[in-house]
């Protein structure tokens, strides 16, 4: 029986190679934007190709089938959070929820400021989004410096909910995003 376990085993870690592979390669590069000396990530690539797409909705999914605890809501970040947030909560038909920028939810709100590299910027989530006490899992395309997942984590401890995850499609690992961020984080691909 161990054998075949083992044979399964490298066969699943084969086809998630394949999946990485497939979106590495379907991801854009682009030099020196949005100012000189950075290489941007776009992850538009993914979605321009359907293949690419439902291989990344697929990966997305598998990595939220097994969280512990199981998220009870899914909140995603302007802007980008959006093309994958929806997705996943209604896949699990759970509650999406999300998180923009300043003056752009209407109604009540409860708001966060944090620092950017660059200066500062506000989030907000509306009033009653989220119950005390549930289960969150954030979604975002791309964790760098960390700041803008931190300060999404912080907005839903304010509001009384637990985050039990951060999930994002790709991180930049040299800028240690993920050290500013309590919540387990998982990641689709690094770079």
């Amino acid at each position: 029986m161990g054998p075949a376990r083992d044979i399964s085993k490298n066969i699943s870690s084969n086809m998630e190679e394949d999946k990485i592979a497939i979106l590495k390669n379907a991801i854009g590069s682009y030099p020196d934007f949005p100012k000189k000396g950075v290489l941007f990530r776009d992850v538009f690539g993914v979605l321009l190709q359907p293949a690419a797409f439902a291989t990344l909705r697929d990966v997305l999914l598998a990595r939220v089938r097994h969280l512990e605890p199981a998220p009870e809501a899914v909140v995603a970040l302007d802007a980008r959070g959006f093309l994958f947030g929806p997705l996943l909560a209604l896949e699990f038909g759970l509650p999406f929820v999300p998180i923009r920028k300043r003056g752009k939810l209407p109604g009540a709100v409860k708001s966060v400021t944090y620092q950017l590299e660059y200066g500062q910027d506000t989030f907000e989530i509306q009033d009653g989004a989220l119950a005390k006490g549930q289960n969150v899992l954030i979604v975002d395309d791309l964790l760098a410096t960390g700041g803008t997942m931190a300060a999404a984590c912080q907005l839903v401890s304010d509001v009384g909910a637990s985050v039990v995850s951060c999930l994002v499609v790709i991180e930049l690992r040299e800028l240690r995003g993920r050290d500013k961020i309590a919540a387990p984080v998982h990641t689709v691909l690094q770079y």
